[in-house]
């Protein structure tokens, strides 16, 4: 059976799935702004509820005029067209730039994202759900060398998290 991706879903499923087990921890250290500048690629993520497939994901951050910032994931497949969604986010106050808070579709769909911890030299990000379900491996780069994928490995699993289920992306 072939999972298509679709990035409408995705979303719905992250901003609606209960907690599988326990919340996320709380974010690791605060986040320098500069983090929600640019793309990111999704190399690997956690998921504890199905939300499909998606080759070569990135995140494109940038600036809003308005305040907060604008996120568009897309989906990259080897074959056919690109798909992405848009989002506005706020950081929540107080958190260090660590937390922030995006709508999609107009307001229609809300999640809230926690940057739980990152490399110092900011390579690569760990990204979650507040209730646990997701967790992402975010880099600046499309792959992690061997030595930043140990070093995201350690920091998964001191954050509580069990390494064997990470997943690479394609």
């Amino acid at each position: 059976m072939i999972i298509r991706f679709s990035p409408i879903a995705a979303i719905a499923a992250a901003a609606l799935a209960g907690p599988a087990g326990a919340a996320a921890p709380q974010p690791v250290q605060p986040a320098p702004i500069e983090l929600y500048a640019g793309r990111w690629y999704q190399v690997a993520q956690i998921a504890k509820a199905s939300r499909g497939s998606c080759a070569a994901a990135t995140d494109d951050f940038a600036a809003n005029p308005r305040g907060g910032f604008s996120v568009t994931v897309t989906c990259h497949p080897p074959a056919g067209a690109a798909r992405a969604v848009t989002g506005h986010a706020a950081i929540v106050p107080g958190s260090g730039n660590a937390k922030f808070k995006v709508s999609f579709f107009g307001g229609l769909v809300r999640q809230e994202y926690w940057l739980l911890d990152h490399a110092a030299d900011q390579s690569w990000v760990l990204m979650a759900t507040p209730g646990g379900n997701y967790l992402w491996v975010l880099s600046r780069r499309p792959a992690l060398d061997v030595a930043q994928r140990a070093a995201a490995g350690k920091r998964i699993q001191a954050l509580g998290y069990n390494l064997a289920k990470l997943a690479s992306n394609p």
